[in-house]
């Protein structure tokens, strides 16, 4: 692109505004020509729908790809990457090696997770092997932790389906669809809380797959201690990471945000269970972000004209395993220009 780049956003959000400033690019609008235009999930759906007929020129680039959703939306991620796992075990590939439980060995990365109303019979199953697990329930197409709760009762899942006025749970019903994970109830706790990693990962082809790790990603720590006691299922200050909750509890420090670097955490992992095994998670980490974009690509329309930054959810148990927890595009309403 010759001369400055030309901007274009329909998200007034500060945290991209003060960037392109800052690069000394160009505002325009977008009947203007334009090199770099930041939208929103709408106006990508409506560029890129067959009906708006619309071409981007070979200096235009867009933040979306436009089938963004297979990886940002929690249900067709999960089964985006249950699709992969089963593809790798067609191929008999090594990745997919399983245990004598039947468990794989490498992709066991995401929690057992089933979409409901869908797999309610098969989620019922799963149930009753363990009793007395914990699962989260979250609607699919929702963030900052609307909507979500957690159960250690069928009568719950019962008492929310009649609630959400749903005829059957056998037949597809018109209602919101969620999906239902089993919790990870024995997180890694930090001064007693439980925190997870937001991790940005930009993506500028699938294929082949290039993705890059921005530095600076943070841990996000809930304000009350954490107790996996049933009495404080309903207590998100206790469960649920989302800035969006924390910042109405008592003890959220409007400072810090009830934030870490992830620098901070490597540092204070290597000082408290050593540098071997914490270099062994982070790496562990690395390879389940390239594993979850590889799960997406055949899939992905991968358009030259587009990007995505993808913000990563990471939980860390108690025994230094990672699990992905999901993914959403950035910036969100959730990211403030501090972070």
């Amino acid at each position: 692109m010759a001369g400055k780049v030309k901007w274009v956003t329909d998200i007034e959000k500060s945290v991209l505004i003060n960037n392109f400033e800052k690069r000394g690019w160009v505002q325009v609008t977008e009947n203007e020509d334009w090199n770099f235009y930041w939208m929103s999930v709408q106006t990508i759906r409506n560029v890129f729908s067959l009906e708006a007929g619309y071409r981007l020129s070979d200096d235009q680039i867009v933040n979306h790809f436009p089938n963004h959703y297979e990886l940002t939306r929690k249900d067709l991620m999960v089964k985006n990457i249950k699709r992969y796992r089963k593809e790798l075990e067609k191929e008999g590939s090594p990745l997919a090696e399983k245990d004598e439980n039947g468990k794989y060995i490498y992709l066991d990365f995401v929690p057992v997770t089933f979409m409901l109303p869908a797999d309610y019979n098969l989620f019922v199953e799963e149930f009753r092997k363990s009793p007395s697990s914990t699962w989260i329930m979250k609607p699919c197409g929702k963030a900052q932790g609307k909507g979500i709760f957690l159960i250690n009762k069928l009568s719950q899942i019962k008492k929310w389906s009649r609630d959400s006025k749903t005829s059957s749970f056998v037949s597809q019903s018109s209602k919101e669809a969620y999906v239902i994970s089993l919790y990870i109830s024995n997180p890694l706790l930090i001064g007693g809380r439980k925190f997870d990693l937001r991790l940005y990962v930009l993506v500028s082809t699938y294929r082949p797959l290039r993705c890059y790790m921005y530095k600076l990603g943070f841990c996000r720590f809930c304000t009350v201690k954490y107790t996996p006691s049933t009495s404080e299922l309903d207590n998100m200050f206790v469960h649920l990471t989302n800035v969006a909750i924390q910042k109405h509890g008592d003890d959220y420090n409007h400072i810090h945000g009830g934030k870490w670097t992830v620098s901070n955490l490597r540092l204070y992992l290597e000082s408290t269970r050593g540098k071997e095994v914490t270099g062994k998670l982070f790496d562990e980490i690395h390879w389940i972000i390239v594993q979850s974009l590889k799960a997406v690509a055949p899939v992905m329309n991968n358009d030259k004209h587009c990007f995505e930054c993808y913000g990563y959810d990471i939980i860390i148990d108690d025994k230094l395993k990672p699990w992905l927890i999901e993914h959403g595009q950035r910036p969100d309403p959730q990211v403030q220009p501090d972070q």
